[in-house]
């Protein structure tokens, strides 16, 4: 049996329930909105539901939440939204390619113009360091709540403060970050999600929150299943943002992961897995030619990068996979610039991330077959 250690990429096994209300929905659902039969009503509802629940999760408004195939879709749909030419963007070397290859897109059309911040030490950017890039042209600025490579936290509500202060707009990317993390909305104009990970749903599954007073320009349009007279997208929120059909049975699924997130409750969850993390940490000192980056022990979530010294990345990786049945990830991470500055380039990382059914067997099955591929 396979010990799952990758839940960064996406989260496994899921909820029980998830499966089931898959499959329910496969039964009972077709397409919402296009119809007025009994199969489009049950898929309406689906949907729905899968709003409210996002919604109850950050405390937000359902016309807040804009439901979408993905992280990587919603940070676009933000990014492409918002900014228009001679807009400067402020973001950070921390951010996967869903935030910076859009970015890099814009700033090579010469459409905006791009500033990057250098995390410190211990992976984390301050506020502080954000503020100096700000000018007068700056619209946007866009973080992660949390790095994927180094598993830190970064300090929102500070760059929130100051996004506020500047009269900025705030993008952050809470792939990581939800389902463990506990993240105030406060001072946060856009807010990005996947599903699949720390909310433990289906894949091609997430959303985007926009804030009431944030306006964007829609970058997908189609059909809404209403108002098909119009010729233009809808004005109004969600469905402004909202073109095609959505994915039901996806949806249905998400809403059971987090009726499963509310009942256990993330601080729950967070407790488990950090506690997981730092008995892996006190082992993996006990390494020597282990070495561990980012911060070991505060404001971290259960994603752990490390290298073994005379193996690249990928070596260790299928070495684990193949010889002790442990998946982990190895490789860049799609985050490029984590690793340009911590000189990880060539080797890349091997990325550990803990979910909320390991135990503590999998943590001593990984130490010991560490011990095992260092000693060679």
């Amino acid at each position: 049996m396979v010990i799952y250690l990758d839940n960064a990429a996406t989260s496994y096994p899921k909820p029980t329930a998830v499966a089931s209300a898959i499959q329910n929905a496969l039964e009972v659902a077709t397409s919402p909105g296009r119809s007025l039969h009994k199969l489009a009503r049950n898929a309406t509802l689906i949907v729905q539901e899968a709003r409210q629940k996002i919604a109850a999760l950050l405390g937000c408004t359902e016309e807040s939440i804009v439901l979408t195939y993905g992280c990587t879709d919603a940070l676009n749909m933000a990014i492409k939204g918002i900014l228009r030419e001679g807009d400067h963007v402020v973001t950070t070397a921390l951010e996967h390619n869903s935030v910076l290859r859009p970015l890099r897109r814009l700033s090579k059309q010469g459409i905006i113009k791009l500033s990057i911040v250098d995390f410190d030490e211990q992976g984390y950017v301050s506020a502080s360091k954000i503020a100096n890039h700000l000018t007068p042209q700056t619209k946007l600025i866009a973080v992660t709540a949390a790095s994927n490579v180094l598993g830190t936290v970064q300090p929102v509500a500070e760059i929130a403060e100051l996004a506020q202060k500047s009269k900025v707009l705030l993008l952050v990317d809470a792939a990581q970050a939800l389902g463990t993390v506990k993240l105030s909305l406060e001072g946060i104009d856009l807010l990005a999600c996947g599903g699949h990970k720390g909310l433990l749903g289906p894949t091609g599954t997430g959303f985007l929150y926009v804030a009431t007073k944030t306006k964007l320009n829609c970058w997908r349009e189609g059909g809404t299943g209403s108002d098909s007279l119009s010729a233009l997208q809808p004005e109004e929120m969600p469905y402004h943002l909202e073109a095609g059909t959505p994915n039901v049975l996806g949806l249905a699924g998400l809403a059971a992961a987090i009726d499963y997130l509310l009942e256990r409750t993330v601080s729950d969850i967070a407790k488990h897995e950090l506690r997981l993390t730092e008995l892996l940490l006190e082992g993996l000192a006990k390494l020597p030619k282990v070495k561990v980056y980012g911060n070991r022990f505060d404001r971290r979530i259960a994603t752990v990068s490390l290298s073994v010294h005379g193996y690249s990345s990928e070596e260790v990786a299928a070495i684990l996979d193949e010889s002790f049945q442990i998946a982990v990830r190895g490789g860049l991470h799609c985050a490029p610039l984590v690793h340009q500055q911590l000189g990880t380039t060539e080797q890349g990382l091997v990325r550990v991330s803990f979910g909320p059914f390991n135990k503590v067997d999998d943590v001593e099955a990984l130490l010991a077959a560490l011990l095992e591929i260092s000693q060679c």
